[in-house]
């Protein structure tokens, strides 16, 4: 896709900010009472990784970031 830079930064921004929601979701929920806030924090950047490359992986395929057609 032919697609121009602020387009691109838009998509990537969308991506980076529901990777941040999905990320503290899931910490949130996986904190126990009583336990260490770091072992949430930590699954929750874990998460972040997990989604930010799902999604940089899926946009790559389809062709978003680089300046060839699919």
């Amino acid at each position: 896709m032919n697609l121009s830079l602020g387009v691109k930064l838009l998509i990537f921004v969308i991506c980076f900010l529901s990777s941040v929601l999905v990320s503290i979701g899931a910490g949130w929920l996986s904190h126990k009472p009583g336990a260490r806030k770091r072992d949430a924090v930590l699954f929750g950047g874990g998460v972040f990784i997990g989604v930010m490359t799902l999604c940089m992986a899926t946009l790559g395929h389809l062709g978003i970031f680089s300046g060839e057609t699919a």
